[in-house]
């Protein structure tokens, strides 16, 4: 399973109340399915309505849609650098429309004040799933395509396509008894094991083939 992010090059910013009270908000489409982006992706409308509808139901009616500030390099939410939360996301035809809550952490008070200097930022969304070649030249998001946060805030959504891949898809996870882990992570483990054991050299070659029958 790859960790999949798409990116919004820009979003709205809303104030909502005033001295004290005011809150800052960042809105706009957080989401979008059933169009090629520009990564060469594809997501269908079925598997974005289901993983928003699971998304709204497990985090955004609970409080609990938290997105950072920057690029997080795996598919959990480091609350070191939380920088908002997502407060609304509702579908419009293909696009699923967000708007998100500034916080008061340390990275919201960074985004508060790019926003308001007037940055333009864009949002990311991040997820980890498998992708399939499409014989139209693109890559279509598997069934198994999980949400992981709808948006991340970041300040470079017009990196080039490169770019974007190598940083964003470099990393291969797999799930190990309801953990999410990297999957050289996974191996480094049983090693550390059999080593443990006294019986690594026994069992080189089989770990060594199961690797590369999982890349």
């Amino acid at each position: 399973m790859k960790l999949i992010r798409e990116e919004i090059e820009k979003v709205e910013v809303i104030t909502e109340g005033k001295g004290d009270n005011a809150k800052l908000y960042i809105k706009g489409p957080f989401l979008q399915a059933e169009c090629v982006n520009r990564n060469g992706r594809l997501y269908p409308l079925s598997i974005m309505e289901r993983e928003v509808k699971r998304y709204t139901e497990s985090y955004v009616n609970k409080g609990r849609a938290l997105g950072e500030l920057g690029h997080p390099d795996g598919p959990t939410v480091n609350l070191d650098r939380v920088s908002h939360k997502i407060v609304e996301l509702h579908q419009e035809g293909n696009n699923f429309i967000g708007k998100a809550q500034i916080l008061s952490t340390p990275m919201g008070k960074i985004a508060e004040s790019l926003l308001k200097d007037g940055v333009c930022l864009g949002v990311s969304s991040r997820g980890i799933g498998s992708l399939r070649e499409n014989q139209k030249g693109y890559r279509e998001v598997g069934e198994d395509f999980m949400l992981a946060t709808a948006a991340d805030i970041v300040a470079d959504p017009s990196a080039p396509d490169a770019f974007v891949q190598g940083i964003m898809e470099g990393v291969e996870w797999v799930w190990n008894n309801g953990i999410l882990e990297q999957k050289v992570a996974k191996f480094e483990k049983k090693i550390n094991t059999l080593v443990d054991q006294g019986i690594l050299e026994e069992y080189k070659l089989s770990l060594f083939n199961e690797f590369l029958n999982s890349l």
